[in-house]
């Protein structure tokens, strides 16, 4: 949202992801940057930095909000005198009651003016992602797509590694379309039964697997696709489960299978959960 404000207001506008290894010299440094060239600094998560280097941080800000209202040209900050372009802005994104997040002080509190985000319209979003990815009946799937979410939400397990935000229904949302421009030969619901069945599959607990699967056929009845197969790479797991001696299992080859899909679709891959779940 700030970023696309900025963009609209042809500034230019800097991410930072915060963690607790900023400091104080870091963040000032940081501010004077954004100060100099009257960018938009945009800190997301910022109540991951801890407290005490945020009651230091607090002062920077204001100086800076002082140094803005007295419409100065130049000003002292962390003992150096800089150049103030009055285009800066500051904007702080957080997300209080997480694990891991300090609250942040009053005397910080003061210096923004919050901004309460709504949840997204996720069915829309859907709608017009599969309408660009190239899919005519985008409006029902989309619905499916939504209610499938919100039912796996409901339904299965409480896990630390399940997410059935915006996030996850993006990366379906691409790799369907992916799927649709290499097999324009199947069917729309086909597709995206597909791409909602593979891309969730290898994150759930031996449990939610039948739970899952009959969502997904209440949800598209009367379609039951096979799995891929990737020819030379299936024959390799196959083989070297054998080859180890292993007592060979349709579903561990499968698992096998499903991490390589994983690795394909997703930018970092991490194996969680128990032995043999």
């Amino acid at each position: 949202t700030v970023k696309d404000l900025a963009k609209a207001m042809a500034l230019q506008c800097v991410v930072f992801n915060c963690g607790e290894g900023l400091d104080y010299k870091v963040m000032g440094s940081i501010f004077s940057g954004l100060v100099q060239c009257g960018a938009w600094g945009c800190f997301d998560e910022f109540n991951r930095i801890d407290v005490e280097v945020l009651s230091v941080v607090s002062t920077q800000i204001k100086t800076i909000q002082n140094a803005c209202l007295e419409q100065l040209k130049r000003f002292t900050f962390e003992s150096r005198e800089i150049a103030l372009n009055p285009s800066v802005g500051i904007f702080i994104t957080m997300n209080p009651g997480y694990a891991g997040r300090t609250e942040l002080p009053d005397n910080l509190k003061a210096l923004f003016r919050p901004v309460t985000m709504v949840v997204p319209n996720l069915e829309l979003i859907c709608m017009v992602m599969l309408m660009s990815e190239g899919f005519i009946t985008a409006k029902v799937l989309a619905k499916k797509m939504t209610t499938l979410y919100k039912l796996a939400k409901e339904q299965l397990s409480k896990q630390y590694h399940y997410d059935f935000g915006l996030r996850a229904l993006k990366s379906v949302l691409v790799m369907a379309g992916d799927l649709k421009r290499s097999s324009p030969e199947l069917s729309e619901a086909t597709i995206l039964m597909r791409a909602l069945r593979d891309m969730n599959m290898p994150k759930f607990v031996f449990e939610d697997v039948p739970l899952f699967k009959g969502l997904i056929k209440d949800l598209f009845p009367g379609l039951d696709t096979p799995r891929v197969r990737y020819a030379s790479f299936n024959d390799a797991v196959d083989a070297a489960l054998v080859d180890s001696g292993y007592q060979f299992l349709e579903v561990q080859a499968d698992k096998v299978v499903q991490l390589y899909e994983t690795m394909l679709t997703r930018h970092t891959t991490m194996i969680v959960g128990p032995t043999g779940g």
